[in-house]
């Protein structure tokens, strides 16, 4: 399973997969549009885990797409 981050920077959310240069996307929009944006491209994907970065840099979740590949035996 591919792991991404997403984070912000000069104003905008970028989408990075996990040990990337580059980003894979990057949002204009608000951290909401972003998740979903985010989600959307992940799934077409075949599928990942989203780390979502607080805007001060700090970690905040981590969301499984598509949920059934979400690990079972994993708290929360």
């Amino acid at each position: 399973m591919e792991n991404y981050h997403l984070t912000h920077e000069d104003g905008k959310y970028k989408l990075t997969k996990e040990n990337g240069e580059r980003a894979s996307k990057v949002f204009e929009s608000n951290k909401d549009e972003a998740i979903k944006s985010s989600k959307d491209f992940i799934q077409n994907q075949g599928g990942g885990s989203l780390k979502i970065h607080k805007n001060d840099g700090g970690f905040q979740e981590e969301r499984t797409y598509p949920r059934a590949n979400d690990p079972k035996k994993s708290k929360g």
